[in-house]
């Protein structure tokens, strides 16, 4: 039986449908398998259900002394303290830039863009504290 091209044409274009659809199915299987992951927990461990991990695990793998998880404890609220510290003096330093940064976005928009800007930065002030005050980074 011999095939004409046309009948070929039509096979090899049918064939790369295939692929085609077979790719993307493969895809939004990976990317669900992936975001749907045991792996990640559900939320964010706070900085104190770190720590409390943190020191359960050396307690286990370096079998610490109740001396000596009392001591690293100081160490981590010494360091905490400290951390603390520096975080509130540079604070309002980035709130001056980000106020700056902000007057200089509303100066380059219209009356109605920033009406809408002034709803986007409600919305982010709202998401940074559902978050418990973490900002997405500098310059946002």
């Amino acid at each position: 039986m011999k095939l004409s091209r046309l009948t070929i044409a039509l096979y090899v274009g049918l064939i790369f449908a295939c692929g085609v659809v077979l790719g993307v199915f493969g895809h939004s299987l990976y990317a669900v398998t992936v975001v749907r992951s045991g792996n990640q927990p559900a939320h964010r461990p706070t900085p104190e259900e770190v720590r409390k991990k943190t020191i359960a695990e050396m307690q286990t793998r370096m079998k610490l002394t109740d001396d000596q998880v009392s001591k690293i404890t100081s160490i981590y609220d010494e360091t905490r303290a400290r951390v603390n510290e520096v975080h509130e003096k540079y604070k309002p330093q980035m709130d001056a830039i980000t106020k700056d940064q902000r007057d200089k976005v509303r100066a380059a928009l219209t009356a109605d863009q920033v009406a809408e800007y002034e709803k986007m930065l409600k919305e982010r002030d709202e998401r940074e504290k559902q978050r418990g005050g973490k900002a997405p980074g500098p310059g946002i």
